[in-house]
């Protein structure tokens, strides 16, 4: 059985690594995980029937290469960053209104345009905290089907709209479609081993003490002490970078299947118009941000930017941005969004009773 499932899956990632090097080739944004992402969608949506019955994509597979881009992360976390946690307390606290300002124009959204219900509208809206989310909306009496594509539907419009709206801004291709590696030089596949039993490492420790977003930030904070105390240089090659968008792209892109219809549709829409007004509400707070305290407009709005931690600091390595205080960002949009959602809804069924 398992070794079923894993052929089932290899030939699946070969296939959607494919439409990421097809990306590649036209140079979209992120090409190896946006492209993989619209092919497991296609096949999700469209030929969900050639799947195998009862197919569903092994998270424990994607975990293995979350843990690996928190490492690529976390070895960029060095002496001179830590020392910069003071001067991002601006950031975090024109995030703080962001979370309440977003989520407050998502239920309006969602309850007002889109005609969903109160529980539904109000954990569709919410910034962050996908898992929270969607365990608390059951709770609440949302209806999951339609809470769950909006909230996949929310990441991944984030991470198709972000990397190609700095496109436009710039007037150029940036990051990763612009040519820049996220690879060190000269990293051959013998750095592999080691970055991965470090992964793994923090990946169980980080899951064990309830780490938000801990198959990413676990890693993370585990490569970060490697490299901050001198203990290993850790890097990877740029094919096992381009490998792990894969595997991530391909998992997202199998959330669409046997998704069709006019419900596919309606929610397609309001997560764009929702993902629009957020990324207009995060460029005002990055727009300020940068005028007030000089730090790059870019690697701002990717802070404010709603979508999944990995993705946001895989788009950051590809435009050079710094991934480390993007995902401290991200953490913390994160936390504070579950404390809101958890209060207000708790609010909420109190004042029912």
């Amino acid at each position: 059985m398992f070794l079923k499932l894993a052929l089932q899956t290899l030939i699946l990632t070969a296939l959607c690594g494919a439409g990421g090097f097809l990306a590649s080739l036209i140079h979209t944004p992120l090409p190896y995980m946006i492209g993989s992402l619209v092919a497991s969608g296609l096949i999700g949506i469209f030929f969900s029937d050639r799947l195998p019955e009862g197919y569903r994509f092994p998270m424990k597979f994607r975990m293995i290469f979350m843990a690996l881009i928190g490492v690529m992360i976390g070895s960029r976390v060095h002496a001179d960053l830590i020392a910069e946690i003071p001067s991002l307390i601006a950031s975090l606290t024109v995030l703080t209104g962001f979370v309440f300002a977003a989520h407050g124009v998502n239920y309006v959204i969602f309850r007002h345009l889109g005609g969903y219900d109160r529980p539904t509208a109000f954990y569709s809206g919410t910034p962050g905290g996908l898992m929270e989310s969607l365990a608390l909306g059951e709770e609440a009496g949302a209806d999951i089907p339609i809470l769950t594509m909006q909230q996949f539907m929310r990441i991944i419009a984030v991470i198709s709209i972000v990397p190609l709206g700095l496109s436009l801004y710039y007037g150029a291709p940036v990051g990763s479609a612009g040519g820049q590696s996220m690879a060190a030089p000269d990293t051959s596949a013998a750095a592999i081993p080691l970055a991965l039993a470090i992964g793994l490492a923090g990946l169980f420790i980080g899951t064990a003490i309830k780490l938000p977003a801990a198959q990413l930030t676990g890693p993370l904070l585990a490569a970060a002490i490697v490299t901050v105390t001198g203990l290993a240089d850790l890097a990877l090659p740029q094919w096992a970078i381009n490998l792990s968008q894969v595997v991530i792209g391909t998992s997202l892109g199998m959330r669409f299947t046997g998704l069709r219809g006019r419900t596919m549709v309606v929610a397609a829409g309001l997560a764009v118009v929702s993902v629009t007004a957020m990324l207009g509400l995060g460029a005002l707070c990055a727009t300020a941000l940068h005028s007030a305290t000089g730090a790059p407009f870019d690697a701002l709005l990717i802070s404010f930017a709603p979508g999944g931690v990995t993705e946001m600091a895989l788009i950051a390595l590809s435009l050079h941005a710094n991934p480390a205080i993007v995902t401290l960002h991200h953490v913390y949009r994160i936390i504070l969004t579950v404390i809101e959602m958890s209060v207000i809804g708790r609010f909420r069924r109190a004042k029912q009773l």
